[in-house]
């Protein structure tokens, strides 16, 4: 068995251009506080020490903070969020009746003695917000698993940023596993061997023996491990972690799990079914600030450029990591909230004084020219409209265009 190259175990990290996490000297819990405070009101907010202080020991340590770091990791304005969706977003919706079923099942996800009157509100809250995001962008398909994603950011940050980040999170991070076959998540889930192979060769032939593929990390994929992570504070660490990292991080923490649990694997006996059985279900004990720091040892040591090229599997294909330089380079051009919200108020003033203004003009027309003023806004108003039936008609044909790519899979994780 190969061995990491090892950092001290005290060090931080710092992220870089392609999504790798550099080693920076750890700090105390106060002073990395006052990090993330001043990164947050730097302008322009400093990501590149949110990413750091996200991705290194402790994570972003509060809830508290994790609401306003979040939102700045996916480019969020928090002064320019979606409106909560209304009831007519469940009319007709074609995945209407397998989303309802998969967020009765989500029960174990909510907090222990949370009163069911509550949780109920919010698995309605998590019903709309996913069938919000699928009805903006008909290109995405929901998979089974996608609202264990769902119910970790409404859990944390409410419903309005909990629509936002899904909603970017579904066409970034996620959006391989949202195609309408499984052929771009199996095409992430086949990174997983090539990084075996790299560290443990030993390991890695006796699970090619063994014939156990790699189907048993399916749900702790397109989940990012909420499905299979029974301590709420684990799965929020995890997300920390992911939210400032490469979108191929959770296969390379993938491996390290296996590489972790390297002698209970060995010791099982060559055989799919047995060694699929004891893969497929995470101890939960396992040494998460440990963990994390090895998965971002093998992504420094084996980039996915390293393992496309040796495993044959082209990047390409791939639009979560296709797109993720752009989307990673975007963020780093934001306000701080102070200033996004004088902006806010400023143009809310503006826009008050050009209605006041619009207000006096039409009074002061006279009564036939008003006529005719009405008459020229609903002239422009069936343009737009008719402008945008042509468009709506377009985006059907498109989206019904990829329905015909091939049949939707669902992933069946329960």
């Amino acid at each position: 068995m190969k061995r990491l190259k090892r950092k001290k175990q005290n060090a931080g990290v710092g992220v870089n251009g392609n999504g790798s996490v550099t080693r920076e000297p750890d700090c105390g819990r106060k002073q990395k506080l006052a990090e993330i405070h001043q990164a947050l009101i730097s302008d322009p907010v400093d990501i590149e020490t949110l990413r750091r202080a996200a991705a290194s020991k402790g994570g972003l340590l509060t809830d508290e903070l994790r609401r306003k770091v979040w939102p700045k990791l996916l480019n969020i304005n928090v002064y320019d969020l979606p409106y909560k969706p209304g009831r007519d977003v469940r009319e007709k919706h074609k995945d209407y009746n397998q989303v309802v079923l998969d967020v009765r099942r989500s029960m174990k996800r909510f907090p222990k003695g949370m009163p069911a009157a509550e949780r109920a509100v919010l698995q309605e809250q998590m019903t709309d917000i996913i069938l919000e995001v699928l009805k903006r962008t008909p290109q995405l398909h929901y998979y089974q698993g996608y609202h264990d994603v769902a119910v970790t950011l409404l859990l944390v940050v409410g419903e309005r940023m909990a629509l936002a980040m899904l909603d970017t999170l579904s066409n970034h991070h996620l959006r391989d596993f949202m195609d309408p076959t499984m052929d771009s998540t199996k095409h992430i889930l086949n990174y997983l061997m090539p990084i075996l192979e790299q560290v443990d060769e030993e390991l890695h032939d006796f699970m090619i023996r063994a014939e156990v593929g790699t189907i048993f990390a399916l749900s702790w994929l397109i989940t990012w491990y909420g499905h299979v992570l029974s301590d709420f504070k684990h799965t929020m660490r995890l997300y920390d972690f992911f939210l400032a990292s490469h979108p191929l991080m959770p296969i390379y923490l993938a491996a390290t799990i296996v590489l972790h649990r390297e002698k209970e694997v060995k010791k099982t006996e060559c055989d799919m079914a047995m060694v699929h059985h004891l893969l497929s279900r995470i101890p939960q004990d396992l040494p998460y600030e440990l963990l994390i720091g090895q998965a971002q040892d093998l992504f420094d040591q084996y980039p996915p450029s390293l393992l496309a090229k040796q495993a044959a599997l082209q990047s390409r294909k791939s639009l979560s990591i296709s797109t993720f330089q752009a989307f990673q380079f975007a963020t780093l051009h934001q306000r701080p909230d102070s200033v996004l919200q004088r902006l806010t108020k400023a143009q809310g003033s503006t826009t008050s004084r050009q209605a006041s203004q619009h207000s006096g003009l039409e009074a002061a027309l006279p009564r036939d020219r008003g006529q005719m003023w009405g008459k020229g806004n609903r002239m422009v108003k069936m343009a737009v409209w008719g402008l945008s039936a042509t468009l709506g008609a377009a985006v059907f044909a498109v989206a019904q265009t990829a329905m015909d790519w091939g049949p939707e899979v669902l992933l069946q994780l329960f």
